[in-house]
């Protein structure tokens, strides 16, 4: 089979945090010859995979490389500090870093925040990944501030989230390589911007096949057909006036009487 030949298939990234499910579903019911393929990979390797192919095109965190990568930002995620369920920051639904300066704020490696100014104090190591953090806070060790969906994603019982209102957010985005934006992309990026099936942004619908046009009749009339009905004022024995063709006018005279 030559590469021409091979079925298409399409590779969909995604970093911790994202739910595609939502465009894989309308995928699925648009494009069902066409798999889709779902490749969990980490923030810092997202580029990475799919510079090098490894996927079609991807949700990641901004920012990505313009030079090489094309993106649609998508959303922007509410910015939380996760907390024992005990822990005062409980009783407040939301805090600013401020209010974190005493606190031990733990920086894991796989951190996906911007800093200019890190809030709390560091702690003596940073743990590895986002995951080591919460077991840590769990611990009774430190806070850890991520994105909410990264929260979520590891929710525990004993845990709980509030806003920090001042931190810095992490914004979501579709990106693919700017020089392989092929068909199978483009029908993505129509998903992902709720495009219709018909859009005329998506991929190109078939053409229309033209309409058959009416003989030309030249004007003339057309003749009545059996059984139709005589045109009003056209009947036999009626005047184009109305009426009937009996001579209007004349008063009947009295009949003679017989002797």
């Amino acid at each position: 089979m030559t590469s021409s030949e091979v079925s298409p298939s399409f590779r969909l990234a995604y970093v911790p945090g994202v739910t595609p499910a939502k465009w894989v579903r309308i995928w699925n019911e648009r494009l069902p010859d066409v798999p889709l393929t779902l490749v969990a990979v980490s923030t810092a390797e997202a580029s990475g995979v799919l510079r090098d192919g490894g996927a079609d095109a991807g949700f990641v965190r901004l920012p990505v490389d313009r030079t090489v990568f094309s993106a649609i930002p998508l959303y922007t995620e509410t910015t939380v500090v996760v907390v024992p369920k005990d822990h005062l920051v409980a009783a407040v639904d939301e805090v600013s870093a401020g209010d974190l300066a005493d606190e031990i704020v733990l920086h894991p490696l796989d951190d996906v925040l911007e800093w200019e100014h890190r809030p709390g104090r560091p702690a003596l190591e940073r743990p590895a990944t986002t995951a080591d953090a919460i077991e840590l806070v769990a611990a009774g060790v430190g806070l850890l501030v991520v994105p909410q969906s990264l929260a979520r994603l590891h929710h525990r019982r004993d845990l709980t989230y509030r806003t920090v209102t001042d931190a810095p957010a992490s914004q979501v985005a579709l990106s693919w390589p700017e020089d392989a934006t092929t068909d199978l992309v483009e029908d993505f990026i129509g998903i992902v911007r709720g495009r219709t099936v018909n859009s005329s942004r998506g991929r190109k619908p078939a053409p229309e096949q033209p309409k058959a046009k009416r003989p030309d009749t030249g004007g003339a009339r057309r003749k009545p057909t059996a059984g139709s009905k005589p045109t009003p004022g056209r009947a036999a024995g009626k005047s184009p006036r109305g009426g009937s063709g009996a001579p209007r006018g004349g008063k009947r005279g009295k009949p003679r009487r017989r002797s």
